[in-house]
């Protein structure tokens, strides 16, 4: 009797769960665990002077690889398959939106000349010293079935930094103009990096001449621009909507489901453009935080912020999970038929060009910017000269992601060992340099940079600049006819070339004010709810 009325329900439980797979949910399960025992065993290690989150669960990932793999006796360690879309769809994107969301704009464009050219010139020199240099070696240690696609999609790759462990441990507060430039360029690097490498792909290389490098910057400059103009557009549009239909009124979630929505759809629409959805989504980030954030009520900046910042975190430790476990993928180890001393070689080559193509721009850069920044708190000492190359050595999710995407999916029979061969060297580079260099980061950043000593640049200061301009723009001498005009167009002219960044900013804000506010609200927008105290009091005025 207890057997025919247990029969239906096991039925039952059998047809319900029969459109769930069961590895699917294991593996889920597995990577929740971890990510439980990431955020633990990451807030025990806050103050640790050589670990910190991302090494964690990088380390964790490994370990927990390693087990599938003892487990499954050396035939598999994948619980999941790395897959690029799934990184660049959805682990990706709400990275990049928070860092833009969440930075500090004032010293983000304060630097941002700074930031530009060490995000773009930058990263275009170390891509053409690593393609350069990978052409070169390379081919002399016996890796003779790349191209010269494959050559300039190394130095793409390679070129994309990850500068997480350094930001974690630089303070926005002590150090901001530090961790401006840091966290500014490690957006555009990697966006940059993409960027290339996607022009890469798009370009005919099997005739190279002086035109093939002409149409590469070109599908570069335009990919870079149209991106950034996306994103901004997608701000401004999420700032108006929000402005003009008040959807606290009625419901908060509205609100905060429009900006999600709103910035992941800029991001799709990038990529269905073919141009690049970090450029796009961490601009958008950027306006929103300027405009939309203003246009919504109180609970729902509240949410936002740590919305925003809750998803960003998950995603990032995931993916240092998701890349730890895919190291020990035992595929890849065996399609590359290289001996261990090949590989070794090929994967300190490798990391040698990363080392020489940061040194090569990093210090250039910081004193060419040294030279022309007049004030001297402004200036990149050599401390900060030393962190932001020591920032830029490690690679991350984003390097493997792009070697993917090159190496995995060949056509070609005979460069299959020698693909397999480069992801496989650019694993140990990615696990190496965040490992032993992101241990040292801490240590590193005590010894070299004056943590306790306070920023010497100030709001006041940056307010006194803005007010000698206004004092230098109307004490223009006077001359007849158009004196007033040209007296005013001379004083702006110099002083743009005097201070470059304060002028642009000081004529930024009357431009935001008098055209920009009006039309998209923003900072001093009060957006209206019923029932809040502004709208009690104005139907008491009323009554």
């Amino acid at each position: 009797m207890a057997l025919r009325e247990a029969t239906p329900i096991l039925l039952t439980l059998q047809l319900s769960s029969s459109y769930l797979s069961t590895n699917t949910i294991i593996a889920l399960s597995v990577f929740f665990t971890l990510l439980c025992a990431c955020i633990i065993i990451g807030h025990l290690l806050e103050e640790n002077r050589w670990a910190n989150e991302s090494i964690v669960s990088l380390i964790l990932g490994l370990c927990s690889g390693l087990v599938v793999l003892l487990v499954t006796k050396f035939n598999s360690s994948r619980l999941l398959a790395f897959s690029e879309d799934l990184f660049f769809l959805y682990l990706l994107p709400p990275i990049i939106f928070n860092a833009g969301f969440q930075v500090k704009k004032k010293q983000f464009f304060k630097n941002f000349t700074t930031i530009l050219l060490f995000g773009i010139f930058g990263t275009v020199i170390s891509f053409c010293l690593i393609s350069f240099g990978a052409f070169v070696l390379i081919r002399t240690i016996g890796i003779t079935n790349l191209t010269i696609k494959d050559y300039l999609a190394v130095g793409a790759i390679l070129s994309a930094t990850d500068s997480v462990c350094t930001l974690q441990v630089l303070s926005q507060d002590e150090t901001p103009l530090l961790y401006s430039i840091v966290f500014g360029e490690g957006v555009i690097n990697d966006a940059t990096s993409i960027v290339l490498f996607n022009s890469v792909q798009s370009l005919d290389f099997s005739s190279i001449n002086a035109i093939t490098a002409l149409k590469l910057l070109g599908t570069f400059l335009y990919l870079f621009c149209f991106s950034t103009a996306l994103g901004i557009a997608a701000g401004l549009l999420s700032a108006f909507i929000i402005k003009k239909l008040y959807f606290g009124r009625h419901s908060t979630d509205r609100e905060v489901a429009l900006m999600m929505l709103m910035a992941y759809l800029s991001y799709m629409i990038a990529e269905l453009l073919n141009i690049s959805g970090i450029l796009t989504i961490f601009f958008c980030g950027v306006v929103m935080s300027h405009y939309t954030w203003h246009n919504v009520t109180e609970s729902s900046r509240i949410t936002t912020k740590h919305s925003f910042a809750t998803i960003s975190f998950i995603a990032e430790t995931f993916i240092f999970l998701y890349v730890g476990m895919d190291a020990l993928d035992i595929d890849k180890w065996k399609t590359s038929t290289a001996s261990a001393g090949t590989s070794l070689a090929v994967s300190s080559t490798l990391f040698a060009l990363v080392l020489i193509g940061r040194a090569a721009f990093v210090f250039p850069i910081a004193n060419i910017s040294n030279c022309i920044k007049t004030k001297e708190s402004a200036k990149i000492q050599f401390r900060s000269q030393i962190i932001i190359w020591w920032a830029g050595l490690m690679r991350g999710a984003v390097t493997i992601a792009l070697s993917y995407t090159q190496f995995a999916k060949s056509n070609k029979t005979s460069a299959t060992q020698d693909y397999a061969l480069m992801i496989t060297s650019t694993i140990i580079v990615v696990l190496f340099s965040t490992v032993v260099f992101g241990s040292i980061t801490k240590p590193l950043i005590d010894a070299v940079q004056l943590r306790h000593s306070k920023p010497a640049t100030s709001d006041s200061t940056d307010n006194l600049e803005d007010l000698r301009s206004l004092l230098l723009e109307n004490s223009s001498p006077s001359e007849p006819g158009n004196s007033d005009e040209r007296g005013l167009g001379r004083s702006s002219f110099r002083l743009l070339i005097s201070y470059p960044t304060t002028t642009v900013h000081y004529y930024w804000r009357k431009f935001d004010d008098r055209f920009m506010r009006p039309v998209f609200g923003g900072r001093g927008f009060v957006p209206f709810v019923p029932g809040s105290p502004s709208d009690t009091a104005a139907r008491d005025t009323s009554s």
